[in-house]
């Protein structure tokens, strides 16, 4: 294991450095003994995790976080990886939303979901990617989406309205919270101007209940001070 695997620490996440000469197997025997070790260290934090040092399939990284997730008490958020823009953006909204704590810990899920795929889970959700139209999530808990959301999504699903639901780009097909759904507000019609404006200054934005009903706004650092459920 001497130098096979090292983890490094950066700012809300942590570094897996791995060696490109030791077989796969090998390797993952490698990571869940070095996360074994480093337990005591990390603890429960919530972290982002990146991968280098070799070139791995979606398979493997998922793999790789399994084992990273059944050796320690990390609350793996997500995986960096190559879309720099993506990256900077979570880790803005990373450093002032967290998961609840309670019994909960958070999935990962990397990739767009497309052609109807679905995603069901008990607990919060970070998705690396688009989840496009005629797609949906569904979680008991949270809901973050680091890419387009224009599916269905379903936060709280249990009944439980005090979850809400992030995405960089919001403009879902139905978006439901608890007991609560989501009208969109009626929009005027708009010159080609300003629509060309808008995209170009797409927000990430959140999804929340408050005095029963659901509120979307942009996630501006006023709102997160000032942001409970």
């Amino acid at each position: 294991m001497k130098n096979s695997v090292i983890l490094k620490s950066f700012s809300s996440g942590i570094s897996v450095i791995m060696s490109e000469n030791v077989p796969y197997e090998e390797l993952l025997q490698d990571i869940a003994c070095k996360f074994k070790e480093a337990d005591s260290f990390f603890k429960n934090a919530s972290v982002a995790i990146s991968l280098e040092g070799r070139e791995l399939t979606e398979s493997q990284e998922r793999e790789i976080l399994d084992t990273i997730t059944q050796n320690s008490r990390l609350n793996v958020l997500c995986l960096m990886g190559k879309d720099e823009e993506k990256n900077i953006k979570f880790l803005g909204v990373q450093n002032n939303l967290t998961f609840q704590k309670d019994e909960n810990c958070g999935q990962f899920y990397r990739g767009t979901l497309s052609d109807g795929q679905s995603i069901e889970t008990e607990h919060s959700i970070v998705i690396l990617g688009d989840v496009g139209e005629g797609c949906s999530v569904y979680s008991a808990k949270d809901i973050v989406i680091l890419g387009k959301l224009l599916g269905d999504v379903y936060a709280g699903a249990g009944g439980n309205s005090n979850h809400f639901v992030v995405a960089l780009e919001m403009n879902p097909s139905s978006l439901r919270i608890g007991d609560y759904e989501y009208i969109k507000p009626v929009v005027k019609s708009a010159s080609k101007w300003k629509i060309i404006k808008e995209k170009s200054t797409v927000m990430p934005k959140i999804a929340y209940t408050y005095n029963g009903e659901i509120i979307v706004e942009s996630i501006t650092k006023d709102l997160l001070d000032n942001f409970t459920l």
